[in-house]
């Protein structure tokens, strides 16, 4: 069984209204953590933020001190010294669903781009294969470094924008729909 690691940075989701960003951000978060806890038997939370800290506490995730330097780095800080394969999931990603990580984990090497054109999940058949390719265009660099990109719609659909929240496409998780409903008018006042 792959071990799941996910990364959160605290202060994230800047283009979302300013009364939606954090909860918007850690009931995505939320949602990824109950999925990939579902799925795995390991998984490892990477950041410096107390809430996502309480939040993976409760599905039984190992928190991984983030070293700062990015996505990359914070994913090199979870793998380094991991043995066996290894799914790396963005914590924007409210549409997840424990199948989908199965999905994925079974095209390994592999990953999902975003539609505009970076990275939101990796399937690694060994964890030491992982390189920091993140960014703008980072779909291209992990396409060049060998993975196969996968179409998996419950990872394809991450959340930066209103427009984000407004377009997906599946059924979100039980705690991104609760904030999206809680938070409805707020919502609609930026369309």
């Amino acid at each position: 069984m792959p071990t799941v690691v996910v990364p959160f940075r605290s202060g994230g989701k800047s283009r979302l209204p300013v009364e939606l960003r954090v909860e918007v951000a850690l009931a995505m978060l939320g949602d990824v953590l109950d999925a990939a806890a579902t799925y795995a038997d390991r998984v490892l939370l990477v950041t410096d933020d107390d809430s996502s800290m309480l939040i993976a506490e409760s599905f039984g995730a190992t928190i991984v001190a983030d070293p700062g330097g990015g996505q990359g780095a914070a994913v090199l800080a979870a793998v380094t010294g991991l043995e066996g394969p290894c799914v790396v999931l963005n914590a924007d990603l409210p549409c997840v669903t424990p199948e989908a990580i199965a999905r994925l984990s079974t095209q390994s090497p592999a990953f999902v781009a975003a539609a505009d054109g970076t990275t939101n999940a990796l399937s690694l058949p060994d964890a030491t294969l992982f390189e920091p390719l993140y960014g703008a265009g980072s779909a291209a660099r992990f396409a060049a470094a060998g993975l196969s990109q996968v179409s998996i719609v419950e990872l394809e659909q991450d959340v930066d924008t209103v427009a984000d929240l407004e377009t997906l496409a599946r059924p979100v998780g039980p705690r991104t729909s609760v904030v999206l409903n809680q938070h409805k008018r707020a919502l609609e006042r930026t369309s």
